[in-house]
């Protein structure tokens, strides 16, 4: 449990944010810490390793936790990445903006003046902005991303050669002739030496020029994520424009090496950057993305536009209790039923069914919703003996009634069954599934024909499908204990739908297993549709870092307006104080990459304490700050092989190191959300400060405590 005393003479919103992210810390990076929740009332316990699972398991009762809670689930609904680092910093800019506030910096200033660095830096980092240059049709079966090179997390922040995350190997097997599957391997490799930097690569690989609709859409992209702000004088770099914008869309410093030097060659290379050391999670990603491919017919070179992996089309199903190698990847739908439905599926499978499709639940007493019901009616026909049947077995029999009618030997439900009528569907041979997911239920309806209902009397000839074959997962062997369920999978023709099967014996892993998997699909999903990537490893929060330090020495240049944005139409005094304020409020903004870099090199062992991360940190800013311009010195620092400064004992086989990537608008939208949350409180609670109240709190009511 965390304890953090609260003052409640100062902004305690920036203090109850900070003390919520400061419980986040150690899942930052690719090395995570999972944390054990136990529920003191009920003493049940839940294994985390994710932001996303942390707050759904804590009290969020406070306005400012609600708000975090809405943030981060924003984050995860829209990018399913990304949640972490907006936890972090909006813990780390909130104490920046309480230091601010200590400095007696006036709020709007803060505001205005935060906001615009920001997007400052989201316009500087576009320079590490790496072409993925139709990666997508480098997808030959001569490479996967099993056979891609190890995965170092340079310059700034490696994975531990010890860690066991990357691992390498990937098999192919088949369950039946009609179904594809590709295994998960369980032999680790340790990963190359934490300190390598990026080898460095040959000249003649920057001659490729992206096509023009990639240009026109990333210039037009990159133009309209600029804020009103950017445009201010007071952030005009002094000097000459160290800035390039090239043809292409991509903005580069002048005399830098430039991101066409360190563009992604290939999808296994582009899925190898993006896995951040999980390298079970990608294999399974990429065995998706290769049978989505295959499945809607995408040849290499066919058609203008590139590629796109389709999330949509890929589902998972989590079988805890097998073993971790069984993890693979099938087309088709894989699901879980009951192993009393053994002996059924023997008989029906390798043979095309007819299917119906329920929405809703398949009970006796499910109505959709809005339906409103008189109670403790009963309609009794005169002259008409009623039958002593209960009124679910009277529904169970016109069920089978219906079904039998239409011939259904295969139901699906996107809900819950009643258990007596699943028992006599299967004396009846059929095949009763529930919980069906959503997308499966849509993708089956397409391939069979069938049209989805609410309820079973809405089932008729023209609403059953037809052409849908059931078979076993694949066999379990003896001794091995498959508890109360087993796999099956459904096919059909036209079915563009893969599942990744996640197992592993440990059952309190699985949620975790199922987040990583959807977080690796995600970064490559966004990877494929923007065709961009950051630079990974730390670079750009590093530049962001470095540009803001580079902002707060400039001086504002006398005989210009103060600011544009919130500035603009205040007071005289409060625009003169910007040029006295606005240095001090970049320095508190830097200081939250600071603890992001410093957070991440301790996480990932690189850095024993934080001071030694701290002069890890300073040391490369120093340099970069001597170099043509930051983003010159990390570009440059990509490109070298055997520097002396971050790597030691690495193999000079440039083919053994891969570099690590970023997915561009996740992260930048996090950084987004993390600011707008921090100024939201800082605002509010302003507003609630702001009076005369809060000068007459008695002195033994000045402190609190918060705890989490």
């Amino acid at each position: 449990m965390a304890c953090r005393v609260l003052n409640k003479r100062r902004h305690v919103g920036l203090q109850q944010l900070s003390s919520f992210a400061a419980t986040g810390r150690t899942f930052l990076g690719p090395v995570k810490s999972s944390k054990l929740i136990i529920d003191e009332e009920g003493h049940d316990s839940v294994l985390i390793s994710s932001t996303v699972r942390l707050l759904e398991n804590v009290d969020l009762s406070s306005a400012v936790g609600q708000l975090l809670s809405e943030a981060v689930q924003a984050q995860s609904a829209a990018y399913r990445t990304g949640t972490s680092t907006l936890l972090f910093l909006a813990g780390a800019w909130s104490r920046a903006a309480e230091e601010c506030l200590h400095l007696g910096i006036p709020v709007s200033l803060i505001v205005s003046v935060m906001s615009e660095g920001l997007e400052s830096c989201i316009e500087a980092v576009s320079s590490l902005q790496i072409p993925v240059l139709n990666a997508s049709d480098h997808t030959g079966d001569a490479q996967t991303f099993s056979e891609s090179r190890s995965v170092t997390l340079c310059p700034f922040l490696p994975i531990p050669a010890d860690t066991g995350l990357i691992q390498k190997e990937n098999c192919l097997r088949d369950a039946s002739p009609s179904v594809a599957i590709s295994s998960l391997p369980g032999r680790p490799v340790q990963s190359a030496n934490p300190l390598r930097t990026q080898a460095k690569v040959e000249a003649d690989e920057n001659t490729s020029i992206a096509p023009q609709t990639l240009r026109n859409s990333l210039c037009a992209d990159m133009r309209c994520r600029k804020s009103a702000l950017v445009h201010s004088r007071h952030f005009n770099r002094v000097g000459e424009n160290r800035w390039t914008s090239k043809p292409d869309g991509f903005v580069e410093p002048q005399g830098a090496a430039t991101p066409h030097a360190h563009r992604c060659k290939d999808l296994a290379e582009l899925e190898a950057g993006l896995s951040h050391g999980d390298g079970n999670s990608m294999r399974l990603v990429d065995a998706a993305a290769r049978l989505q491919r295959r499945a809607v017919g995408v040849q290499r070179g066919r058609g203008a536009a590139p590629w796109t992996f389709d999330v949509s089309g890929v589902l998972t199903c989590s079988l805890p209790g097998l073993p971790e190698a069984w993890s693979c990847v099938c087309a088709g739908y894989v699901t879980a039923v009951s192993v009393s439905s053994t002996a059924l599926i023997q008989a029906l499978q390798s043979q095309p069914l007819r299917v119906a499709l329920i929405e809703g639940d398949l009970t006796e007493n499910y109505h959709h919703l809005g339906f409103n019901r008189a109670a403790k009616v009963r309609t009794v026909l005169p002259g008409v003996t009623v039958p002593q049947a209960s009124p679910e077995e009277l529904w169970t029999d016109q069920v089978l009634q219906v079904f039998g009618k239409f011939n259904v030997k295969l139901i699906l439900v996107r809900g819950s069954v009643s258990e007596p009528l699943l028992a006599k569907c299967i004396r009846s041979e059929r095949l009763v599934i529930g919980s069906v997911n959503g997308s499966a239920m849509q993708a089956l309806a397409e391939a069979s024909g069938a049209v989805p209902v609410a309820y079973v009397s809405q089932v008729t000839e023209d609403c059953v499908g037809s052409g849908v074959c059931v078979a076993f997962w694949r066999r379990v062997p003896t001794g091995v204990d498959r508890g109360s369920s087993m796999a099956v999978v459904l096919h059909a023709e036209g079915l563009n739908v893969v599942t990744a099967v996640l197992t592993g014996p440990v059952t309190a892993q699985m949620q975790t297993k199922e987040d990583r998997f959807w977080t690796c699909a995600h970064r490559l999903h966004y990877a494929l549709k923007e065709q961009k990537v950051f630079l990974g490893g730390g670079a750009v929060e590093f530049l962001c870092l470095s540009h803001l330090q580079s902002l707060a020495g400039q001086p504002v240049k006398k005989g210009k307006r103060a600011c544009s944005g919130g500035l603009q139409h205040t007071s005289s005094w409060l625009a003169s104080s910007l040029a006295l304020y606005r240095p001090a409020v970049l320095k508190c903004l830097a200081s939250g990459w600071h603890q992001y870099l410093s957070a991440l090199l301790c996480n990932t062992a690189h850095s024993s304490s934080e001071v030694e991360a701290s002069t890890f940190i300073q040391h490369h800013l120093q340099s970069a700050a001597g170099s043509d311009s930051p983003a010159s010195y990390i570009l440059n620092e990509y490109s070298k092989l055997n520097s002396g400064i971050f790597n030691s004992g690495v193999s000079n086989n440039v083919e053994q190191i891969a570099r690590v990537y970023d997915v561009v608008t996740p992260k930048m939208e996090a950084w987004r959300r993390a600011l707008a949350l921090v100024l939201l409180v800082l605002q509010t609670d302003s507003e609630i400060i702001t009076g005369h109240g809060h000068t007459q709190l008695p002195a033994q009511g000045a402190e609190g405590f918060f705890l989490l």
